[in-house]
């Protein structure tokens, strides 16, 4: 009988040692590895059985590509249109995907509101966390009048070899794992999360989906995150799934954003944003409206910058208080923005522009509990801080868009002619770009008044007269 194997992973970039190391030689960071233990030679019996084990002779044998067939299968509508944008135009059958959030955020609300709208296909939840008659409760609250279908199997298990018996006796369309830091195999001798576990099952669910038998299922894996934001386990398991979605947002705000960061079957600058309710998450179609506000008239500190999430452009309220610094030193606070770049744009606006700012407080916030990432609201941002600092209002049928760089400069950015129709479609008379878009624009295609700028005195000079 072969011996347990020792190894050491580093948790942050899956790098394997067959010792301890101090310091990670793949990424640089300290005090990563993890030891585990996985036997080289597991007994396939204990594996399942079925799909599970499969033939090292066939999998070692090469195959001419001419010979493999390829044919594109029609993916499984989840309807969500959403979802089905994230994923690529939905769920490819045969695929390994990972949802990671935070805990509470929504994740197994999102993905049980989801399967109980599959009522032409057959659903396994396997539930890790929850007992069934939790799972029948909030199926009850999610769907009140639509009872659940009789395709939709619960079944609550952590083993993973009573788990692929399971799938063999349904043979489901779709399995749902909540979650995979639950569930343990009896291949590795340690408790169920442990960075061994995780990586054994996820590569075994992996090599369930990918065999050669027929029909496969689609496996929805929902995993915990850390306390830095990042998927809990291995680096290895990001690898192994084919798609990684990442459920993020703040749990005082009702707004929760759905991310690719990987997908093997479509793009990764898709995003959906969702509203959460008392009876489950609603897909927000378009999210400008709800984003902005109609009581900001006469406020100063608040501008209205034109953001792209993924692909999709929106309307973003940024709001800005300026105060003198009541303790002598002063503060700096961004919520749902970049600290270090919000600190960059203020050492822009008293070198370049002239404001002194260094002894007053500078409070900013992104409406809605969005964190954005789109440098081109950074015109937005010290629009809404000059306007707090001179306590004049922007006028409310203004918004702006533009990247500014360390000379004061507004640079271009990316996808104008998106950001201008969104601004014109919500009722916007007046949009402020860089003037290096003005190019790729035809001014006489809209009826927003287009105005150019191209450094930041120019943008105040348009705001404030």
């Amino acid at each position: 009988m072969a011996k347990d194997k020792t190894m050491y992973v580093c948790e942050n970039c899956g790098q394997e040692s067959a010792k301890w190391i101090g310091k990670c030689p793949s990424c640089g960071q300290w005090n990563t590895f993890k030891e585990f233990k996985t036997r080289p030679t597991p007994n396939p019996s204990r594996q399942g059985g079925g799909r599970l084990a499969l033939s090292s002779q066939a999998a070692s044998r090469p195959i001419p590509l001419s010979d493999i067939r390829a044919d594109e299968e029609p993916r499984m509508d989840m309807h969500d249109e959403e979802l089905n944008r994230v994923l690529g135009g939905g769920l490819v059958p045969g695929s390994l995907v990972l949802l990671g959030g935070e805990p509470g955020i929504g994740k197994s609300t999102l993905v049980l509101q989801t399967i109980l709208r599959l009522t032409d296909k057959k659903v396994l939840y396997v539930s890790g966390e929850e007992s069934a008659r939790q799972i029948k409760l909030r199926a009850d609250r999610l769907a009140p009048v639509n009872p659940p279908s009789a395709d939709l199997q619960v079944v609550c298990d952590t083993s993973l070899e009573n788990i692929f018996e399971h799938i063999e006796a349904e043979q489901p369309d779709l399995v749902v794992i909540d979650s995979i830091q639950t569930i343990s195999t009896e291949a590795v001798e340690s408790s169920p999360g442990s960075l061994s576990q995780i990586r054994e099952c996820a590569a075994a669910l992996l090599k369930y989906v990918k065999g050669d038998s027929s029909p496969l299922p689609s496996i929805i894996l929902i995993g915990h995150i850390t306390k830095e934001g990042t998927l809990a386990g291995p680096k290895v398991l990001e690898h192994i799934v084919d798609t990684v979605l990442q459920f993020e947002g703040d749990q005082h705000y009702l707004y929760r954003i759905l991310r690719s960061q990987k997908n093997r079957f479509g793009s990764t600058a898709e995003l959906g944003i969702y509203e959460m309710r008392q009876d489950g998450l609603r897909p927000v179609a378009n999210p400008s409206e709800l984003l902005l506000t109609d009581n900001q008239d006469g406020l100063s500190g608040i501008a209205i910058a034109a953001a792209i999430e993924g692909v999709r452009p929106f309307l973003i309220e940024t709001q800005a208080l300026v105060s003198t610094a009541a303790y002598g030193t002063a503060q700096r606070s961004a919520n749902g923005f970049d600290y270090r770049r919000l600190n960059m744009l203020l050492a822009v606006l008293e070198k370049r522009v002239g404001f002194k700012l260094a002894q007053k407080d500078v409070f900013l916030n992104i409406a809605g509990g969005l964190r954005v990432t789109d440098p081109a609201i950074d015109l937005g941002v010290i629009a809404a801080i000059l306007s707090s600092n001179v306590d004049t209002a922007i006028e409310h049928d203004t918004c702006l868009c533009g990247e500014v760089g360390l000379s004061g400069e507004i640079r271009p950015v990316s996808r104008i002619e998106q950001r201008i129709a969104e601004a014109q479609k919500l009722g916007f008379q007046r949009i402020l770009i860089p003037a290096a878009n003005l190019k790729a624009v035809n001014p006489h295609d809209y009826s927003i008044a287009i105005v150019p700028c191209r450094r930041v005195e120019d943008a105040f000079r348009a705001l404030f007269g």
